[in-house]
C-alpha cells in the first residue's frame, strides 16, 4: 500500500509570487528614485543598494514561504512588501524636509525586524491550532502589555509608549494579536452556547452571564486600561474586533446593534469627560475652526488642504507641502502626503491593496474547517481592516482623529512589526486552508 501524498495537479501560486514580489520591491525603488529626481534634480546614486536592502529579505520571506507554506494565498506577501515600501519610501521623503529628525534607516531596522519575525513565524508555527493552548496566557500577557505605558510619562497626550533611553514600542499593537487568539479561542469553545441558549429580550437572544462573563472580563478590562491611558484609538479597535468575532461565531447580527450602541455610548461619555479628546471631536466637527480663529490652520485643515491639492494624480512624490502638519506627518497623518503627491489615484490605490489583504484573510478564514482557525484568521484579518478605516476616516475628517498608525506605511516600528506577523499567521493559515487533500492509497 504505497502512503498519502498531495495532489501534484494543484498550482501552488509560488511563481505568481516571486514575480509579485519583485514587482513590489522595483515599484518602491522607483518611489525612491522619483523622491530623487524631483528634489535633486538626478537618479539617487544609491538607488540599486536601496533596491537591495528591500528585496533580499522580501525574497528570503518568499523562499522560506516556498519551502514551508507552498499552499499558502500568493496575494499576502507580496502586498506586505509593497505597502511598507511604500511607507519606506514616504517617509523618507519627509525626512528630506525634516532635517534632524530622520526616521526612514529606524523604520527600515524595525521592517528588518518584522520581515525576520514574518520567516520565523511560518518556520515554527507548522499548526494554527497550537495556539489555543495559549490563549489565557496570552490574554493575561496582553492586559500586562496594556498596563505598563500607565507608569511611563505620556506622549503627545497618550500613556501609550514605553520609552527607555533612546528606545519606545507600543505594547498595546503586540496585545491586539494576543486578545485575538484569547477571542478566537473561547468563542470557538462556546459558540454554540452564546448562539442558542441564555434569555430572551425582546428581539434578540442574550447567552448566559456564565458563558459570556469571561471574554467580555477580559474585553472589558482592555478597554478600560486604554481609556485610562487616552489611547480611544485603540480602545475602538479592541472594541470592533470583540464585536466583529462575536458575529461570525453566533451569526447574530443583534451584536452589531448592540456594539454600535456601546460605542457611541462610550464615545460620547469619554469625548465630554477627557479634554484631549474633547479638542480633537471639536476640530473633527470644525476643522477650520482654527483658522477662523486666528491660530492658524491646525493638523486636520493641513491635511484636507493637502489632499485637495494633489487633485487626481497628484504633484509627485518630493514635490508636495505635507511636512506642514507638523509632528504627525509620518505617524497619524502619513495618509496626506500619499494623498498630495499620489493623487486620488495613489491613495484609491493604496486603499485597494488593504481591501485585498483583508479579503484574502477573510476568504482564508472561510476555508479553513476548524472553528479556531476560522475565528482567528477573520480577527487578524479584521485587525488590519479596522485600523484602516479608524486611520483613514480620521485624516479625511470623517471620524474624530484617534491617533493610531497605518498598517506597514505610517512610521512605527511595533506597528510594523506587529503587521508582520499578522500576515505570517495568514500564510501560515492559508496554507493549511488551500493545501489538497491527501490521496488515497
Amino acid at each position: 500500500m504505497r502512503s498519502a501524498r498531495p495532489a501534484r495537479s494543484v498550482p501552488t501560486g509560488r511563481t505568481t509570487e516571486l514575480l509579485l514580489v519583485l514587482t513590489a520591491v522595483l515599484a518602491a525603488a522607483f518611489g525612491y528614485i522619483e523622491v530623487g529626481a524631483n528634489l535633486d534634480g538626478a537618479v539617487p546614486a544609491d538607488a540599486a543598494a536601496y533596491a537591495a536592502v528591500l528585496g533580499v529579505p522580501a525574497l528570503a520571506a518568499h523562499a522560506v514561504v516556498r519551502w514551508r507554506a507552498r499552499y499558502a494565498d500568493p496575494l499576502l506577501l507580496p502586498i506586505a512588501v509593497l505597502l511598507n515600501g511604500i511607507g519606506l519610501v514616504v517617509i523618507h521623503r519627509l525626512d528630506r524636509a525634516t532635517p534632524g529628525r530622520a526616521a526612514a534607516s529606524a523604520q527600515l531596522l524595525w521592517s528588518g525586524l518584522g520581515v525576520a519575525l514574518f520567516i520565523a513565524v511560518v518556520l515554527l508555527v507548522r499548526d494554527h491550532r497550537r495556539l489555543r493552548r495559549y490563549a489565557y496566557l496570552g490574554a493575561l500577557l496582553a492586559l500586562v502589555l496594556m498596563v505598563l505605558p500607565i507608569f511611563f510619562p505620556p506622549v503627545y497626550g497618550s500613556r501609550i509608549w514605553i520609552v527607555v533611553g533612546p528606545l519606545s514600542f507600543q505594547p498595546g499593537e503586540f496585545a491586539k494579536v494576543l486578545l485575538a487568539v484569547f477571542f478566537a479561542a473561547y468563542l470557538a469553545v462556546h459558540r454554540d452556547a452564546l448562539a442558542l441558549t441564555g434569555r430572551r429580550v425582546w428581539r434578540w437572544q442574550l447567552p448566559r452571564g456564565r458563558v459570556l462573563g469571561p471574554v467580555l472580563l477580559i474585553w472589558a478590562a482592555s478597554v478600560g486600561v486604554l481609556v485610562l491611558e487616552t489611547d480611544l484609538g485603540t480602545s475602538l479597535l479592541f472594541f470592533g474586533l470583540f464585536v466583529v468575532m462575536l458575529y461570525v461565531a453566533t451569526a447574530r447580527t443583534g451584536w452589531i446593534a448592540i456594539g454600535l450602541g456601546l460605542a457611541a455610548v462610550g464615545a460620547v461619555t469619554v469625548g465630554l469627560l477627557s479634554p484631549h479628546v474633547h479638542s480633537r471631536v471639536a476640530d473633527w466637527l470644525d476643522p477650520l475652526g482654527s483658522i477662523a480663529a486666528g491660530r492658524g490652520a491646525n493638523q486636520l485643515a493641513q491635511s484636507l488642504f493637502a489632499f485637495a491639492w494633489g487633485g487626481e494624480l497628484g504633484t509627485g512624490l518630493g514635490n508636495g507641502h505635507s511636512v506642514l502638519i507638523g509632528f504627525a506627518a509620518k505617524s497619524d497623518f502619513i495618509l496626506a502626503t500619499i494623498g498630495e503627491e499620489l493623487g486620488l489615484t495613489g491613495l484609491i490605490a493604496v486603499f485597494l491593496l488593504y481591501a485585498v489583504l483583508v479579503s484574502r484573510g477573510f476568504r482564508t478564514g472561510i476555508a479553513l474547517r476548524d472553528p479556531f482557525g476560522r475565528l482567528l484568521a477573520i480577527g487578524l484579518a479584521a485587525i488590519v481592516g479596522l485600523q484602516v478605516f479608524v486611520v483613514a476616516g480620521g485624516v479625511l475628517a470623517l471620524i474624530p482623529l484617534t491617533g493610531m498608525t497605518m498598517p506597514f506605511i505610517a512610521q512605527g516600528g511595533s506597528s510594523v512589526v506587529t503587521n508582520w506577523i499578522i500576515v505570517a499567521l495568514l500564510v501560515r493559515m492559508s496554507h493549511d486552508a488551500r493545501q489538497p487533500a491527501p490521496e488515497g492509497p
